[in-house]
């Protein structure tokens, strides 16, 4: 006999807004969902039919959330746990399986799926180019479960390596500072032409996309909010100015180092 729980949870990633980016695999979960848990913005994407609840809490609450929707799955539930973007790229996914592993032996034999998302900082590499298309690096500014210290650590060790940078949590009411001291960290390893992109909203019907260099973004941080993501390049990324009024493309060169001696595209220049 098999002991495995009679409900299941899906943990699911939303994409990064446009409906039309959520995978047929996510539509298929949530349509045979009874319970629906997330942030409250995240919640609200799923819509409204009849026989699914929808429990939607607060940011910072994410352990609690993961432990009410595991309880709702081991009482039978048909359970979706929801992320904005991809749920495994500091999202729920992490946080369910915390709770798993310090919560009742039960769960560990409840139906667990993660369904993955195309992540805020893919969708907004494609919107630009190819920015992240070598080696990069994700970090999160955020310093509410890491010390500040670690944060500048692992910003520094990733630019200095030659890796592409994306930011995610990059500002907020709470914490106003941390982007423009993390900028201000990166001009002393980057060059100050390094390109820098703010991607906000991206999909979305107020989507805002700027280019801009490292030392124009250092000493305006504030073009970003909570729904932006942050793009850093390295002294190989390329940008190509289109001009008639078009916005200029972002990549990252296939090759790296001393054999990166290829012709370059028409009209680019080093960054």
């Amino acid at each position: 006999m098999s002991n495995k729980l009679p409900g299941a949870l899906f943990v699911i990633g939303l994409g990064p807004g446009d409906a039309a980016l959520v995978t047929p695999e996510v539509t298929a979960a949530l349509a045979r969902c009874t319970d629906v848990f997330g942030y409250f913005p995240y919640v609200a994407r799923v819509p409204e039919r009849p026989g699914l609840m929808r429990h939607a809490s607060d940011n910072r609450e994410e352990i609690a959330r993961a432990q009410a929707a595991l309880a709702c799955a081991a009482a039978g539930g048909q359970v979706a746990v929801v992320s904005g973007g991809d749920p495994g790229v500091f999202a729920m996914a992490s946080a369910v399986f915390e709770a798993i592993e310090h919560g009742p032996a039960a769960w560990q034999a409840l139906d667990i799926q993660v369904l993955p998302g195309i992540s805020a900082m893919l969708a907004a590499a494609a919107r630009v180019g190819a920015p992240l298309g070598h080696d990069f690096a994700v970090v999160s500014l955020s310093d509410n479960l890491k010390p500040w210290e670690l944060v500048l650590h692992r910003l520094r060790a990733a630019a200095s390596a030659g890796f592409a940078l994306a930011l995610y949590n990059p500002i907020s009411r709470a914490r106003p500072w941390q982007l423009g001291a993390a900028l201000t960290a990166l001009r002393d390893i980057l060059p100050l032409e390094t390109p820098v992109i703010f991607a906000s909203a991206v999909t979305r019907p107020d989507e805002r996309i700027e280019i801009l260099t490292l030392a124009e973004a250092a000493a305006e941080p504030d073009r970003a909010d909570m729904r932006t993501m942050v793009l850093i390049g390295t002294a190989e990324t390329r940008r190509i100015a289109r001009g008639d009024g078009l916005s200029d493309w972002v990549y990252a060169p296939r090759s790296a180092g001393p054999r990166s001696t290829g012709p370059r595209s028409a009209g680019a220049r080093p960054a």
